[in-house]
Protein backbone atom coordinates (compact mmCIF):
# COMPACT_ATOMS: atom_id res chain seq x y z
CA UNK A 1 0.00 0.00 0.00
CA UNK A 2 3.04 2.43 0.85
CA UNK A 3 4.21 1.88 -2.63
CA UNK A 4 1.26 1.91 -4.49
CA UNK A 5 0.68 5.61 -2.64
CA UNK A 6 3.98 6.65 -3.62
CA UNK A 7 3.50 5.56 -7.40
CA UNK A 8 0.43 7.19 -7.29
CA UNK A 9 1.58 10.43 -6.29
CA UNK A 10 4.59 10.66 -8.10
CA UNK A 11 3.15 9.17 -10.85
CA UNK A 12 1.04 12.52 -10.60
CA UNK A 13 3.82 15.07 -10.67
CA UNK A 14 5.16 12.79 -14.02
CA UNK A 15 2.38 13.33 -15.59
CA UNK A 16 1.25 17.04 -14.45
CA UNK A 17 3.97 19.24 -14.50
CA UNK A 18 2.17 22.30 -13.34
CA UNK A 19 1.93 19.97 -9.87
CA UNK A 20 5.74 19.06 -10.25
CA UNK A 21 6.91 22.39 -10.30
CA UNK A 22 4.84 23.42 -7.59
CA UNK A 23 6.40 20.63 -5.72
CA UNK A 24 9.59 21.43 -6.45
CA UNK A 25 9.54 25.09 -5.58
CA UNK A 26 7.67 23.93 -1.86
CA UNK A 27 10.71 21.80 -1.79
CA UNK A 28 13.30 24.28 -2.35
CA UNK A 29 11.92 27.33 0.02
CA UNK A 30 10.73 25.62 3.35
CA UNK A 31 13.96 25.90 4.72
CA UNK A 32 13.77 29.67 3.64
CA UNK A 33 9.53 29.83 4.45
CA UNK A 34 10.45 28.68 7.84
CA UNK A 35 12.81 30.75 8.95
CA UNK A 36 11.46 34.15 7.27
CA UNK A 37 7.75 33.08 9.53
CA UNK A 38 9.58 32.83 12.95
CA UNK A 39 11.96 35.18 12.86
CA UNK A 40 8.85 37.71 12.06
CA UNK A 41 6.97 36.22 14.56
CA UNK A 42 9.99 36.67 16.78
CA UNK A 43 10.73 40.25 15.41
CA UNK A 44 7.34 42.14 15.53
CA UNK A 45 6.79 45.06 17.17
CA UNK A 46 3.46 47.30 17.40
CA UNK A 47 0.22 46.25 16.80
CA UNK A 48 1.92 42.93 15.21
CA UNK A 49 3.65 42.14 18.20
CA UNK A 50 1.99 38.86 20.54
CA UNK A 51 3.84 37.28 23.45
CA UNK A 52 2.09 34.29 22.19
CA UNK A 53 4.17 34.15 19.04
CA UNK A 54 7.43 34.58 20.87
CA UNK A 55 6.68 31.60 23.28
CA UNK A 56 6.03 29.78 20.14
CA UNK A 57 8.87 30.46 18.08
CA UNK A 58 11.32 29.58 20.77
CA UNK A 59 9.36 26.18 21.49
CA UNK A 60 9.40 25.67 17.37
CA UNK A 61 13.04 26.00 17.09
CA UNK A 62 14.32 23.54 20.01
CA UNK A 63 10.91 21.45 19.05
CA UNK A 64 12.60 21.40 15.34
CA UNK A 65 16.18 20.99 16.43
CA UNK A 66 15.01 17.66 18.44
CA UNK A 67 13.08 16.52 15.93
CA UNK A 68 15.93 16.93 13.27
CA UNK A 69 18.72 15.02 15.18
CA UNK A 70 15.64 12.23 16.57
CA UNK A 71 15.38 12.14 12.80
CA UNK A 72 18.73 11.29 11.77
CA UNK A 73 19.47 8.66 14.93
CA UNK A 74 16.57 7.09 13.81
CA UNK A 75 17.05 6.99 9.97
CA UNK A 76 21.05 5.68 10.83
CA UNK A 77 19.35 2.40 12.97
CA UNK A 78 16.35 1.57 10.83
CA UNK A 79 18.53 1.95 7.48
CA UNK A 80 15.33 1.96 5.12
CA UNK A 81 16.07 3.16 1.76
CA UNK A 82 14.77 5.50 -0.26
CA UNK A 83 11.95 4.49 -2.88
CA UNK A 84 14.34 5.35 -5.94
CA UNK A 85 16.68 3.06 -4.24
CA UNK A 86 14.53 0.33 -3.68
CA UNK A 87 12.75 1.05 -7.32
CA UNK A 88 14.54 2.12 -9.74
CA UNK A 89 12.97 1.91 -12.71
CA UNK A 90 9.55 2.31 -11.38
CA UNK A 91 10.40 5.63 -9.48
CA UNK A 92 10.42 9.34 -10.95
CA UNK A 93 13.11 11.62 -9.39
CA UNK A 94 12.84 15.32 -9.95
CA UNK A 95 15.60 16.82 -7.89
CA UNK A 96 18.69 15.54 -7.03
CA UNK A 97 19.12 13.76 -3.58
CA UNK A 98 21.69 11.53 -2.10
CA UNK A 99 21.03 7.69 -1.79
CA UNK A 100 21.01 8.11 1.93
CA UNK A 101 18.03 6.57 3.83
CA UNK A 102 15.00 8.17 4.64
CA UNK A 103 12.70 6.71 7.17
CA UNK A 104 11.68 9.18 9.05
CA UNK A 105 11.58 12.22 6.78
CA UNK A 106 13.79 15.03 8.01
CA UNK A 107 11.76 17.72 5.86
CA UNK A 108 8.31 16.56 7.91
CA UNK A 109 9.99 16.41 11.20
CA UNK A 110 11.09 19.72 11.15
CA UNK A 111 8.27 21.00 9.58
CA UNK A 112 5.97 19.40 11.68
CA UNK A 113 7.53 20.26 15.33
CA UNK A 114 7.37 23.99 13.83
CA UNK A 115 3.73 23.94 13.07
CA UNK A 116 2.49 22.13 16.05
CA UNK A 117 4.60 24.10 18.24
CA UNK A 118 3.65 27.32 17.07
CA UNK A 119 -0.50 26.38 16.36
CA UNK A 120 -0.18 25.39 20.25
CA UNK A 121 0.67 29.15 20.93
CA UNK A 122 -0.76 30.92 18.18
CA UNK A 123 -3.48 30.05 15.69
CA UNK A 124 -3.34 32.13 12.49
CA UNK A 125 0.78 31.32 12.35
CA UNK A 126 0.39 27.73 13.46
CA UNK A 127 -2.06 27.31 10.94
CA UNK A 128 -0.41 28.62 7.88
CA UNK A 129 2.48 26.58 9.43
CA UNK A 130 0.60 23.54 9.81
CA UNK A 131 -1.00 24.40 6.02
CA UNK A 132 2.88 24.49 4.17
CA UNK A 133 3.76 21.38 5.91
CA UNK A 134 1.42 19.22 5.08
CA UNK A 135 2.14 20.12 1.30
CA UNK A 136 6.12 20.17 2.05
CA UNK A 137 5.65 16.72 2.84
CA UNK A 138 3.18 15.25 0.23
CA UNK A 139 5.42 17.58 -2.23
CA UNK A 140 8.43 14.87 -0.95
CA UNK A 141 6.71 12.34 -2.17
CA UNK A 142 5.53 13.72 -5.57
CA UNK A 143 9.42 14.71 -6.57
CA UNK A 144 10.09 10.87 -5.60
CA UNK A 145 12.45 11.21 -2.16
CA UNK A 146 10.26 9.90 0.35
CA UNK A 147 7.47 6.88 0.28
CA UNK A 148 4.20 8.40 2.66
CA UNK A 149 5.14 6.25 5.80
CA UNK A 150 8.29 8.03 5.63
CA UNK A 151 6.86 11.73 5.73
CA UNK A 152 3.49 10.20 8.05
CA UNK A 153 6.46 9.01 10.74
CA UNK A 154 8.39 12.52 9.84
CA UNK A 155 4.56 14.44 11.12
CA UNK A 156 4.46 12.03 14.04
CA UNK A 157 7.83 12.63 15.20
CA UNK A 158 7.65 16.37 14.61
CA UNK A 159 4.35 16.20 16.56
CA UNK A 160 5.44 14.58 19.60
CA UNK A 161 8.65 16.98 19.65
CA UNK A 162 6.18 19.79 19.75
CA UNK A 163 3.97 18.28 22.68
CA UNK A 164 6.81 17.30 24.94
CA UNK A 165 7.84 21.16 25.06
CA UNK A 166 3.97 21.77 25.57
CA UNK A 167 4.16 19.88 28.78
CA UNK A 168 3.69 22.33 31.65
CA UNK A 169 6.96 21.76 32.84
CA UNK A 170 8.84 22.43 30.18
CA UNK A 171 6.35 25.31 28.81
CA UNK A 172 7.01 27.25 32.02
CA UNK A 173 10.93 27.80 32.00
CA UNK A 174 10.46 27.84 27.77
CA UNK A 175 7.88 30.84 28.29
CA UNK A 176 10.41 32.45 31.21
CA UNK A 177 13.04 32.08 28.48
CA UNK A 178 11.09 33.67 25.56
CA UNK A 179 10.00 36.44 27.46
CA UNK A 180 13.88 37.45 28.72
CA UNK A 181 14.57 36.51 24.42
CA UNK A 182 12.10 39.22 23.82
CA UNK A 183 13.25 41.58 26.36
CA UNK A 184 16.78 41.32 25.13
CA UNK A 185 15.72 42.03 22.02
CA UNK A 186 13.44 44.90 23.04
CA UNK A 187 16.28 46.55 24.92
CA UNK A 188 18.39 46.61 21.69
CA UNK A 189 15.85 47.78 19.25
CA UNK A 190 14.81 50.33 21.47
CA UNK A 191 19.03 51.70 21.71
CA UNK A 192 19.49 51.14 18.03
CA UNK A 193 15.97 53.23 16.47
CA UNK A 194 16.40 56.34 19.24
CA UNK A 195 19.75 57.58 17.89
CA UNK A 196 18.07 57.24 14.33
CA UNK A 197 14.91 59.27 15.26
CA UNK A 198 16.91 61.86 17.03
Amino acid sequence: MDFSLYKTLNGFALHHDAWEDIARFLESIAPLFFVLLLAALFLARGKWWSRNARHGVVAAGLSAGLALVLAKVLSDVIARQRPFVDHPHAAHLFIKHAADYGFPSDHASGAFAIAVSLLLRHRGAGLLALAMAVAISIGRVMVGVHYPSDVAAGALLGTACALLFWHPRVRRPLAALADWLGAQYERLAVAVLRPARA
